[in-house]
């Protein structure tokens, strides 16, 4: 794999090595172009990070559970010695983060937290089934490439042309709004593969017109990553951290979100920070050339080699349409007729995010699909993330168990005395920029297990109304851009050899900065209209 991409990318320096992570993508050379294929099992965690978290968890376990602590009853006490240990877990890898995030819920079972049928119950919140369902729509648009037909379509326009600028700009547009319905990580290896696609074709040097600097490359890749994971805060379903906020709110404040009232927050947030981030990728990674001539005939070359909308890909579009307009028509209606309207209670009881997603997903199985098959197959929808699910599920659980204890009070007035913190500005402000640092290190999902309930606690101590800083939390649990550690979707596009390191932590630093700033101020401004 290592030759073929230095060969076809001979025209910029290679200046990372150019090791891709299994998992996500491959190059078909047989077809001459980059596709996404599935290649097996992940690249496996650095041997000392298994050997670090076998160390440190036992020992955090033993000492939180042997050192007496005034202000915990024995339940919350064993609970914090399970949740410590769960974080190193998660933070190292140092086993599988699903099979973590069950184990911590079988110990709290086990240390006698909580009885089985309680501390499982989370699992079977319809939050659950939102994800389940959502994930076997982005298989299908998936399998039947309507998320590249979307990106060579965009890609071809007119406006685009043949301006690197423009191209830049589109190819984000794309992957942000592709992003804000399927994974993150599935859209980052499918636009990485057009990425190097439209790169192979500027930088070919026998073509007048078609020379274009390194840092280009390294702007289009940096763009894929950063505009997926930015993309993904537009939707509840974007991305698992959403879920996983919306669910925690819902269940510790008992404040529903419904999808179109998360898209009042979400869209802005990714419009503003999407056009910060073209705005200084274009100055930062200028491409050195006004024109790249024949760019947009490759585009349309690649647009017609996808042909016109299959049976297949026009079922899972009316699939898609059908389950938009129900995900976001509890929110129209309660604009126009109001939340205690009895059409608003009647809609939101009947048509849960959770149902609505199990039904759009049930209809592609019966749809019609290609050679007589159906839209989705049963043996293409079991591979959609399980272990997301079971992941989500399980820090869903620990965080309940936490308030059931008594954990996540006793913690709010810890927090409350150690941490200077002048009301509820200064609350959210913490709370993005903590959950925004812990993702650096580990999964944007474990950040978001372990900064929202917290922050609800200890808003809740000091007297602050906890909405404000779980969003905040909530979404700065996405951020986190500056290593290729910190996403799957950094390491993907940092695979590719064309990014530096030092750029990436430096573009990466910028980024966080304003996600940081555009977050509260978007919180701050907006959570008002959305209560």
């Amino acid at each position: 794999m290592e030759p073929r991409i230095r060969e076809d990318l001979s025209g910029f320096r290679a200046e990372a090595p150019c090791h891709l992570p299994t998992g996500a993508f491959t190059l078909n050379p047989k077809m001459g172009k980059p596709t996404v294929e599935e290649t097996g099992p992940r690249e496996p965690v650095a041997p000392w990070r298994v050997r670090t978290g076998a160390v440190l968890a036992p020992l955090a376990f033993a000492v939180v559970l042997l050192t007496p602590f005034e202000d915990l009853q024995p339940p919350a006490q064993r609970l914090l010695a399970i949740v410590l240990a769960v974080i190193v877990l998660w933070i190292t890898e140092a086993i599988p983060m699903p099979v973590t995030a069950l184990l911590g819920v079988s110990l709290a079972v086990v240390l006698g937290v909580a009885p089985a049928r309680e501390a499982f119950a989370p699992f079977a919140d319809p939050l659950m089934f939102l994800f389940v369902g959502s994930f076997m729509l982005a298989r299908a648009i998936f399998i039947h490439g309507l998320d590249r037909k979307l990106a060579f379509g965009v890609l071809s326009l007119r406006w685009v042309g043949e301006r690197p600028g423009r191209i830049l700009f589109a190819f984000g547009a794309v992957t942000a709004v592709i992003s804000a319905w399927i994974s993150n990580t599935a859209t980052t290896a499918m636009m990485f593969a057009i990425g190097l696609s439209i790169l192979r074709v500027l930088q070919d040097r026998d073509v007048p017109g078609r020379s274009i600097s390194p840092r280009f490359a390294t702007g289009l890749m940096l763009m894929t990553s950063f505009a997926a994971s930015i993309g993904g805060l537009a939707t509840p379903i974007g991305t698992p951290p959403n879920l996983i906020g919306l669910s925690l709110i819902r269940e510790q404040l008992g404040t529903e979100l419904p999808f179109f009232a998360w898209m009042l927050i979400g869209v802005p947030t990714v419009v503003i920070l999407f056009l910060f981030l073209a705005f200084y990728l274009s100055i930062l990674c200028p491409a050195g050339a006004g024109a790249i001539v024949g760019s947009r005939e490759h585009l349309l070359r690649q647009k017609l080699e996808l042909g016109p909308l299959t049976r297949g890909q026009r079922s899972v579009l009316l699939v898609f349409g059908l389950t938009t307009a129900l995900w976001v028509l509890p929110g129209i209606v309660a604009v126009a007729w109001g939340e205690g309207s009895a059409a608003y209670k009647s809609i939101q009881r009947a048509l849960s995010e959770g149902v609505v997603s199990l039904l759009g997903a049930s209809l592609l199985f019966m749809l019609p699909g290609e050679k007589g098959r159906r839209a989705l197959a049963w043996e293409e929808a079991v591979k959609i993330e399980w272990g997301v699910v079971l992941l989500y599920g399980g820090g869903l659980a620990l965080g309940v168990l936490a308030h059931q204890s008594g954990l996540s009070d006793a913690a709010g007035r810890w927090f409350t005395r150690h941490l200077p913190l002048e009301g509820g500005l200064g609350l959210l402000i913490a709370s993005t920029l903590t959950a925004m640092l812990i993702s650096e290190t580990t999964s944007n999902t474990a950040s978001a297990n372990i900064v929202v309930p917290v922050v609800i606690s200890v808003a809740r101590a000091a007297g602050v109304d906890p909405l404000e800083p779980a969003l905040g939390a909530t979404l700065g649990a996405s951020l986190g851009f500056m290593l290729p550690v910190s996403t799957p979707c950094n390491a993907i596009v940092y695979g590719s050899g064309l990014i530096p390191l030092g750029r990436m932590i430096r573009y990466g630093f910028l980024l966080d900065v304003a996600g940081v700033v555009v977050i509260v101020t978007v919180v701050r401004m907006l959570t008002p209209w959305i209560r």
